[in-house]
């Protein structure tokens, strides 16, 4: 089992059972994550530095107009796809085996938490993982200490408030307040 092979299978929406071969790439390519997540978050560096390093994390390769501001944590990397002018500010944490897309012109306030894992309730299954994926639109603003979780689209201009707990869909247009973030208010698009 490779990478190729954990990725079709997370990408798929299948359960990794926890005594799986599956497992056992998804912690080694953990491991790569913590060790690129380790350097960037060992001191300053360039803006272009930070990129490249994304990019090694990621596997794909990081927009010039995209900022990272760290530290910045992912246990996983391989199934982030970042849009264009995106800026990430610091103490995000990406749990991303699921997969988290984040759209273009996006705005990620301090300590957001992306979770695409939730582990099984039967306590005999509890080391197996069911994916889903996380998929943020265009233009969309998430305020500091939001937590967004599995399964989660968030429309296109949409805004999560600070501390909301995202459970699910956030339509586009619109404000999201609270834990779980309920809609509270509509936007005009522009």
């Amino acid at each position: 089992m490779e990478l190729d092979d954990l990725l079709e299978v997370l990408n798929a929406g299948q359960t990794i059972r926890g005594d799986s071969p599956l497992h056992q790439v998804m912690h080694r390519v953990s491991q790569d994550a913590l060790r690129i997540t380790g350097e960037l978050n060992s001191g300053y560096h360039e803006p272009a530095r930070v990129r490249e390093l994304l990019s090694q994390l990621t596997g794909k390769p990081v927009d010039e107009s995209v900022t990272v501001f760290p530290p910045f944590y992912s246990d996983f990397g391989k199934n982030i796809t970042l849009g264009k002018r995106i800026f990430i500010n610091s103490g995000c944490k990406f749990q991303d085996q699921g997969g988290v897309v984040i759209g273009d012109d996006c705005l990620i306030g301090h300590n957001t938490v992306m979770a695409t894992l939730n582990h099984d309730l039967t306590p005999s299954r509890r080391a197996d993982m069911h994916p889903a994926p996380i998929v943020v639109g265009r233009n969309v603003w998430i305020g500091s200490n939001a937590t967004v979780l599995p399964g989660v689209t968030i429309g296109d201009n949409a805004v999560v408030a600070a501390a909301s707990v995202v459970t699910k869909d956030v339509p586009e247009n619109t404000i999201v307040v609270g834990s779980p973030a309920r809609v509270v208010r509509s936007l005009l698009s522009s």
